[in-house]
């Protein structure tokens, strides 16, 4: 009697051992299968989402170069001079900026600045301030010339030496797009639309004059 009591007692621990793995099997399985379903309309919901999102922010970048919103600082500015040796009729450029200086035999080319006029000025003028120093034959340097030279006027100013020439070639800078005084073309062009035109003005009435009879009446 006891032998088939442990029995039983046996049989049913292996059956509900067995229905508690076959139950934690199907939920596992349930679950991997709502997060493979799941996951494919998440996807698509966050792409669908990111998608406009991407667009509105490339609407919204300027194309084309970025605007200058102020005037190239000196240090900054790239001029390129020109020097020529009248004995042998060599001549080259010197790329330097503002501050720099190049040595070239016996004379010394320091550039203390360059400009151009903006692009709004109706005279166009490339200019840069030059100083230049040459050996003697003592072994002295000498500055022979100190000041500004211009691409354009060249007879404004010259370098009067017997052996050394330098003039300006460029000045790279730029100058800002607008300012706090810059009109929009389409703010100028609205103006001007809503400005009587010279045609459609209509002449002023006449005043009244008091007529013969009323003068002969008073």
């Amino acid at each position: 009697m006891r032998r088939r009591i442990a029995a039983a007692i046996v049989a049913a621990a292996t059956i509900g051992l067995g229905s508690a793995i076959a139950f934690q099997n199907e939920s596992s399985t349930t679950s991997v299968t709502e997060d493979e379903t799941s996951s494919p309309q998440a996807d698509a919901g966050n792409s669908s989402e990111a998608a406009p999102q991407e667009e509105q922010a490339a609407a919204k970048r300027p194309s084309g170069p970025p605007p200058v919103l102020q005037v190239t600082p000196m240090k900054d500015r790239v001029a390129v001079l020109g020097l020529l040796n009248k004995r042998n009729g060599i001549w080259r450029d010197l790329k330097m900026r503002p501050g720099q200086a190049v040595r070239v035999g016996d004379v010394i080319v320091r550039l203390r600045a360059c400009e151009t006029t903006a692009p709004w000025e109706d005279q166009k003028l490339t200019g840069a301030f030059v100083q230049t120093d040459v050996l003697g034959a003592d072994k002295k340097w000498r500055r022979i010339f100190s000041g500004w030279l211009f691409k354009e006027s060249p007879s404004l100013n010259v370098v009067e030496h017997p052996i050394y020439d330098v003039w300006p070639k460029s000045c790279v800078m730029q100058y800002p797009d607008t300012g706090p005084d810059t009109v929009s073309a389409a703010t100028v062009g609205a103006s001007r639309s809503n400005a009587p035109k010279s045609g459609d003005e209509t002449a002023p009435a006449p005043e009244e004059t008091p007529s013969a009879t009323s003068n002969s009446a008073t």
